[in-house]
């Protein structure tokens, strides 16, 4: 793209072979002849280099121009192909320069926060899950300037708007450059773009200052077989203890998170407690929605005098939790083993764990959602 604003439209032209069919065709519908088909499309586009901006966005309907558009701009940078093997895992097909913990941090950062599923075929995975799992290694694999069209075309609307602000927020983080192409209006308040171009007016805008979409959670108190729907989420096991007090968050109306929370015996510390499982339904990773439920928790036990903890092997929630100030370290990440120190890494229990108390402000009204409140609202 040259220097300046793009004033010259696109001009999309194709030969007409004129066959008895495309007379007849004409003459039905009173079709001027004509040799050529011809497409214009606006191109009113400042150069993009001069520019500060991380987030893109062209959006339209269909027929409006917008792949070509991008193809003009960007060439063969729109949706560069993807190969994903058959057999290896997921995590294999990033590119070998990447650590296995940053692929962590960065399927996690765009939503895609399930260990087991990373170990799993692509083909086998879901919708949702192939799409962020797709963008996860476009990020990796393009850092200069990733542009994928038709986005968010293949997901439900909860997956796209949710996915969208993850995107956005990952690039943001890694001062890339993202463009999406898309004909779905609704990702535009979640991906909060630094330009947006519509080829069907020739309307181009520079980001406005506008707060993303909030995702009002309620949090309700449920019993044992609340686990069920949220069991086969959990990335270590598909058990709780069945005597830990369940809670869930509910956006929608549709189930989004659970915690679980177990007395914690102590010989220093009195009414401690800590979270024992803390899942987020795939559709609504990446959104803070973790921090948010494990907030209202916190909070409530505080305002019961309780002292809630949890200790954690998932590095992003590692990370999340030790930039919040409502949670505080208490045990830096290490290795844990029963064995005296001697490491087998082929047990669970020398993951590289970290641990965290809540020390946020109390609440009493989500207290309510406690059993020791029993008879009042469960809801919070």
């Amino acid at each position: 793209m040259q220097g300046g604003c793009v004033v010259s439209p696109i001009v999309k032209r194709s030969q007409i072979e004129r066959t008895a069919r495309v007379m007849q065709i004409e003459g039905m519908f009173d079709i001027q002849k004509t040799k050529y088909a011809e497409t214009i499309i606006p191109n009113n586009i400042p150069d993009l280099s001069k520019l500060e901006w991380n987030v893109g966005l062209i959006v339209g309907p269909s027929g409006a121009g917008k792949s070509t558009v991008a193809k003009q701009m960007f060439g063969e940078l729109v949706d560069p192909d993807l190969e994903w093997s058959e057999t290896n895992a997921v995590v294999d097909g990033f590119p070998k320069n990447i650590t296995v913990k940053d692929i962590s941090l960065l399927l996690t950062s765009v939503g895609f926060s399930s260990p087991p599923a990373w170990l799993r075929p692509h083909h086998t995975l879901s919708t949702g899950e192939k799409f962020r799992a797709n963008m996860a290694r476009l990020i990796a694999e393009y850092p200069e300037l990733v542009v994928v069209d038709e986005f968010t075309s293949v997901v439900d609307r909860t997956v796209a708007q949710i996915g969208s602000a993850a995107i956005a927020k990952t690039v943001r983080r890694r001062n890339q450059k993202f463009v999406a192409v898309t004909c779905h209006y609704d990702v535009a308040e979640w991906l909060q773009p630094d330009w947006t171009y519509e080829p069907a007016s020739g309307k181009f805008e520079l980001r406005s200052l506008r707060q993303r979409p909030q995702l009002e959670m309620l949090t309700f108190r449920r019993d044992y077989s609340a686990w069920k729907l949220f069991s086969r989420h959990h990335y270590l096991n598909a058990e709780i203890n069945k005597g830990a007090h369940i809670y869930i968050g509910e956006i929608g109306g549709q189930p989004a998170a659970l915690v679980g929370v177990i007395p914690m015996p102590s010989g220093t510390v009195s009414n401690a407690w800590r979270i024992s499982r803390i899942v987020v339904t795939p559709d609504f990773q990446g959104a803070g929605v973790a921090s948010k439920i494990m907030g209202v928790i916190g909070s409530a036990y505080k305002a019961d005098n309780r002292r809630l903890y949890i200790t954690t092997a998932h590095p992003a929630m590692i990370m999340a939790l030790n930039k919040n100030l409502d949670w505080r370290l208490t045990r830096k990440p290490k290795r844990s083993s029963k064995d005296g120190g001697k490491i087998n890494l082929s047990h669970a229990m020398n993951r590289m764990t970290a641990g965290f108390e809540y020390i946020g402000k109390p609440n009493n009204d989500a207290a309510m959602l406690l059993p020791s409140r029993a008879g009042h609202n469960k809801s919070a």
